[in-house]
C-alpha cells in the first residue's frame, strides 16, 4: 500500500490505535486507544476531516523544550491526535503542514 496511510494496530491490552505515515514513510500523528476498532475508525474520519484546518492545531511545547502539536475536533474540542517531539518549532510546524494535505488523502490499512 502507498503512503501516505493510517495504519491500524491493536495493542497489547486488546484495544486498537491508529498512527498516520506522511508520504516520506514517517509517523506524523498517533491516536489515542479506542475500546473498538469501529471507535478507532471513527478516530481516522475525524482526523480526515478536521486535518486540513489550521485552528484544529494546538502547537506545544513540552517541559524539556521539545515542540509537539495536537489535532482537535472542531465539534467537541476533543484531542484526536498527537505528534511525535519536534527539535524545533519549524519541524512541528513542517509536520502539520503534512497533515494537512496527507490526512485527507490517506488510504487505511488494518494490521489488527
Amino acid at each position: 500500500m502507498k503512503f501516505p496511510k493510517f495504519i491500524i494496530k491493536k495493542s497489547t491490552n486488546d484495544q486498537f490505535y491508529f498512527n498516520l505515515w506522511s508520504k516520506d514513510e514517517a509517523i506524523v500523528l498517533k491516536s489515542e486507544m479506542y475500546t473498538t476498532k469501529q471507535n478507532c475508525k471513527n478516530g481516522i474520519e475525524s482526523v480526515k476531516t478536521n486535518a486540513p484546518l489550521d485552528k484544529n492545531y494546538d502547537r506545544k511545547m513540552s517541559d524539556n523544550s521539545k515542540y509537539y502539536f495536537v489535532l482537535k475536533s472542531q465539534n467537541n474540542g476533543q484531542i484526536i491526535g498527537t505528534s511525535n517531539m519536534y527539535p524545533n518549532a519549524s519541524d512541528r510546524d513542517t509536520a502539520i503542514e503534512s497533515v494537512k494535505i496527507d490526512a485527507p488523502i490517506a488510504e487505511t490499512e488494518d494490521l489488527s
